[in-house]
């Protein structure tokens, strides 16, 4: 893609790195920039994205952190050239809707997963249904969660959770260390799935919902889906693309 106007964004760790492609390339605001460049790890991604999403702009994130599963090797050279190159991955973000204990609603976005855990000492009791059909009555656990494709390789893998493919077209639903049913450990389900969580005895034990790190507390009832109406471009080097990336993860040893 063509970029000669570029917003070079960086965390605090990663400021040297952007002073230097400054210098190199210049600096635009981003709400005039044709691409925005973001210097930092994972999570400074996933806030880029955050912060950014309703514009639609393009994103090229370089790794100056640890993992850097969504990002680009680090280069201060050939930046245009690479941007040129670039292959685009659109990816959508899921809509939680949580009702807490208090009655209040809250809407976010996130990229990556859902979460809900338990905030004492006590498991969570938590419903599940899709698409309004209850799929099970209870299940007894430390939590569960709803993950999207490009997060699937996160905290759902951590969890025991399948990694998806960008293309499958399905999102995951894994349970957080489950009592019982003992042996249940998730599903997969259809991108275009409406996932319900109901918080069973809420008040002896409490829940919180958290949409990628962001975390509501005392949640009773919480509402999931694939929001298809906003979409986010991430670039990335055509021999790193986020696609191949998450496929090589599944044979990871």
């Amino acid at each position: 893609m063509a970029a000669e106007r570029i917003a070079i964004l960086a965390a605090d760790h990663a400021l040297d790195a952007a002073r230097g492609l400054v210098r190199r390339y210049g600096q635009h605001p981003v709400e005039e920039c044709d691409v925005i460049v973001a210097l930092g790890g994972d999570g400074f991604m996933l806030d880029t994205l955050h912060r950014h999403m309703q514009l639609g702009l393009p994103i090229f994130g370089m790794n100056r952190g640890t993992v850097g599963f969504l990002m680009n090797a680090f280069e201060e050279e050939r930046l245009k050239e690479r941007l040129e190159r670039a292959t685009t991955t659109t990816l959508s973000p899921l809509r939680m809707k949580a009702t807490r204990l208090d009655g209040a609603t809250i809407e976010l976005l996130a990229i990556n997963e859902v979460s809900l855990h338990r905030q004492t000492g006590q498991a969570s009791r938590i419903r599940v249904a899709i698409d309004d059909r209850v799929r099970l009555d209870e299940i007894i656990c430390d939590g569960i969660l709803v993950a999207s494709p490009a997060g699937s390789s996160a905290y759902n893998h951590s969890a025991h959770g399948p990694i998806l493919p960008l293309s499958a077209g399905v999102l995951a639903l894994t349970a957080i260390s489950p009592f019982r049913p003992r042996r249940w450990r998730g599903a997969l389900l259809p991108r275009d799935a409406r996932v319900r969580f109901d918080v069973l005895d809420p008040e002896k034990r409490p829940v919180s919902a958290s949409p990628d790190a962001r975390e509501t507390r005392d949640v009773v009832r919480v509402e999931i889906r694939e929001d298809r109406g906003i979409e986010m471009r991430l670039l990335f080097d055509p021999e790193r693309n986020l696609e191949e990336r998450i496929l090589t993860e599944q044979f990871r040893p």
